[in-house]
Formats: structure tokens, C-alpha cells, sequence
């Protein structure tokens, strides 16, 4: 813009939508001189140019020249943008302008399913409006490597505006923070917004787990509101982050989840990924192994080759058999075959409804042993036959009354 603006914020250019730019300098005289370029206009130009005073008055800023450029953002990001633009004129430190909640979020659950987790830019709003209608399992509001260094202050208001904002659709609210000691600040906005799950990046020692877990302690009592820690998915990113990953996974009572990320592991080892995998079997194993001794769900990387269904649902294949529980997906094309590459095999289906029946009648004769013909069940069976059966019933396979109509 030809404007000398003291304070800029947003996206410019005919390819953007769903966002806005604005330009700010603040003064000492004059009053507030708003010039608007909307493609809306005739629509929301009122009640936008009601927000931005709104923004303003909340920041004390009684004298500016203010222009935005909106390509249809709707309000959260229009007082994101505006708010980003405040704060990097240094003013309203501590103070953030909050849109109203669209519905107070339910906790998620830890044992909940994570077959499917999609990345979503923290600092592109066109991307995450409805990405909810493709059905995930968690959303990913990322902050780290999608988002570029000099807009992580604005992508965290953006995103923090978003869980208040944004229908989820039953997918598990996540946001992958920055890499310590950025993603402290990180906590700072997020936690105030109920998130269910962090996913915390490039995890190489339990001592990071400590000071995220210390820092979302202060930041919960310091909101005098219910407190809600959420859960915690360190990511393993590098070769020390492999041979220290019990440690990692065992670090929190708040670790659901383990993941591995091998675009960076590779390139720690100093090797390429390849498709058959060979370079990474070991880091793969040793995330398995750790979630599991755990307790916790291991979950494999993403798939990068968004065109390629039939290599993504032989790499989800792939997870399955090592053991993991669920994967990572850059593009919502890929949450289908995910979710069918995860779902219950026939004959595992099989044999989970035999080994249910069993223990669900043994439970009704008060037998404490279990068993299957001539075999005993150990619990651990048992829990993993219940998980194949709600898989199962998840992905239509079954229904409900699986136990009434099922002929035997």
C-alpha cells in the first residue's frame, strides 16, 4: 500500500480469501479515519466498520488511520488481523480482545479415537473455516513449521480466536505449538480457550515435557477460570528424540499420544525417506514399543504425497502392522482412506466379536478367568478385541446392536 503505515497485519492480493489485511498508525490527533476496500461491503461493511472501532476503543486508540482490504474474513479474523496490528505497535500488552464463545467446547476424552490428525496453517483462515466437514479425528491448528517466523505473533491470536469461534464437528481440537522456548508464549493465548491437545514438535528430552507442563500449570491458575490442562502429543523428531522416547512418552500423566515426524528424523540421520521405509523401521519401533509400555497411542507421520491414494493406504497399512494407532494428513483427500486403511480386518473383526462375547459372559457368571475354547484370555486381549469392536461400530462396519443381529 502507498500509505507509510506504522503497523501492518494480513494477507494482500487477488488469490486471498477469507482473510483480510489492515494497515494502522496510530496518532494524536484527528479522531479515527477508517477507509474500507471490501468485497462484502454492501453485506458486512457496517457491522465491520462497528468491529474496528469496537477493537479500537477496547485498545484506547482514540486517533488512527486505519485501512482495510477484506477479501469476505469474517469478524474473529478481522479482529485477529487488527489486534496483531495493535500489539506490534507495542500497545495493549496483556489485553485481548476476545470474540464471544460460538459454544463452550466438551473435554475430549483420552482414550478417544486419533486415527486421523489434519495440519491446517495457523495463519490461513480460508483453510480451516470448514475443514471440519471432511470428518477427522482432530483438527490441527498449526503454529510451527506451516507458519513462517515473522507472522507466529499473528497466527497465535488468529488461531486462539478460532477455538472460540470455530465448529469443530466433534474432531478433537489440537494445535501443534512452536518449539520450545517459542511455544511457552504459545500457551499464553491457547490455554485460556479450553484446546483439547497440544502437539508439542521436535521433542528430544522429558525435560521439555516438564516445562511445557510447569508453564500450562501457571498460565491456568493465573486465567481464574475452571482450569482444563489438555493432553499432550510430543512429536519425535530427531535421533536422540528416538533413543530417549520411553523417557518422553512416560514424562506426563498428560501424554495421550506419541508421535514421529519424519521429515526432520531423516534428515537428523542424515538420510532421505524412501518408500519402502528401511531408514526409519527402527525410529518407527522404538515410538511403538514407548507409547505401548506407555499406555499411551503411537501415531505414525504424514503421508506427503497428496495425489498418491494407493501409496497412502499401503503406508497406513503399513502403521497398522507396526503397531500404530493412527496417522498425520496434510489434505483432507487423505482422511478417507486413513480411516478405511485403519478399520478392523474381517477376520479380526471375527475373532474380537468371539473373545467380547466370551469375556461379557464370563463377566455375567462373576468367573474372573476368560476363555476361548481351551485357551485362556489375558485382559490385555480382551481390551484390544473391544477396541476392534468400536472401531468397528465407528466406521459402519457394525452396528450397534452388532450382539442381536449377528448371526452366530
Amino acid at each position: 500500500m502507498s500509505e507509510p503505515w506504522q503497523a501492518e497485519a494480513g494477507s494482500l492480493g487477488d488469490k486471498v480469501r477469507s482473510d483480510c489485511w489492515i494497515g494502522l498508525t496510530v496518532g494524536s490527533s484527528g479522531g479515527i479515519d477508517l477507509e474500507m476496500d471490501s468485497k462484502v461491503d454492501i453485506l458486512y461493511g457496517e457491522s465491520n466498520r462497528r468491529l474496528i472501532l469496537d477493537v479500537l476503543a477496547f485498545y484506547g486508540i482514540k486517533h488512527a488511520k486505519v485501512k482495510l482490504v477484506d477479501a469476505g474474513a469474517l469478524p474473529f479474523v478481522i479482529s485477529a488481523r487488527l489486534e496483531t496490528a495493535v500489539r506490534r505497535l507495542g500497545k495493549g500488552k496483556g489485553k485481548r480482545f476476545l470474540p464471544e464463545w460460538r459454544q463452550e467446547p466438551a473435554p475430549s476424552a483420552r482414550d478417544r479415537l486419533r486415527r486421523s490428525r489434519l495440519y491446517l496453517p495457523g495463519d490461513q483462515p480460508k483453510l480451516f473455516l470448514n475443514a471440519a466437514i471432511h470428518k477427522p479425528d482432530g483438527l490441527i491448528l498449526d503454529l510451527e513449521d506451516s507458519v513462517s517466523p515473522v507472522e507466529k505473533d499473528a497466527a497465535r491470536i488468529l488461531v486462539r480466536n478460532a477455538l472460540r469461534i470455530l465448529d469443530f464437528m466433534g474432531a478433537e481440537r489440537m494445535v501443534r505449538i512452536n518449539q520450545l522456548p517459542l511455544g511457552l508464549e504459545d500457551l499464553e493465548e491457547l490455554l485460556p480457550q479450553k484446546v483439547d491437545l497440544l502437539l508439542l514438535p521436535k521433542v528430544e528430552s522429558p525435560v521439555q515435557i516438564y516445562e511445557v507442563e510447569k508453564k500450562a500449570e501457571a498460565v491456568l491458575e493465573a486465567c481464574g477460570q475452571e482450569a482444563r490442562m489438555p493432553f499432550f502429543m510430543p512429536i519425535i523428531e530427531s535421533g536422540l528424540g528416538v533413543m530417549n522416547a520411553y523417557l518422553i512418552a512416560t514424562a506426563s500423566r498428560n501424554n495421550v499420544g506419541l508421535a514421529i515426524g519424519l521429515e526432520d528424523y531423516t534428515a537428523d540421520i542424515g538420510t532421505q525417506r524412501t518408500d519402502d521405509g528401511r531408514e526409519s523401521f527402527f525410529a518407527r519401533s522404538m515410538v511403538v514399543n514407548a507409547a505401548r509400555a506407555a499406555a499411551i497411542q503411537p501415531i505414525d507421520t504424514v503421508y506427503s504425497d497428496v495425489a498418491d491414494m494407493e501409496g497412502l493406504r499401503r503406508s497406513v497399512e503399513e502403521a497398522k502392522d507396526l503397531g500404530f494407532d493412527g496417522k498425520g494428513c496434510i489434505h483432507p483427500r487423505q482422511i478417507r482412506i486413513i480411516h478405511e486403511a485403519f478399520a478392523p480386518r474381517p477376520q479380526e473383526i471375527d475373532r474380537a466379536k468371539k473373545i467380547v462375547r466370551a469375556f461379557e459372559a464370563a463377566e455375567k457368571e462373576g468367573k474372573g478367568v476368560v476363555s476361548l475354547g481351551s485357551k485362556m484370555i489375558d485382559p490385555p486381549v480382551v481390551k484390544r478385541a473391544q477396541r476392534t469392536i468400536h472401531l468397528a461400530v465407528k466406521e459402519g462396519i457394525l452396528g450397534e446392536d452388532w450382539r442381536d443381529s449377528d448371526v452366530r
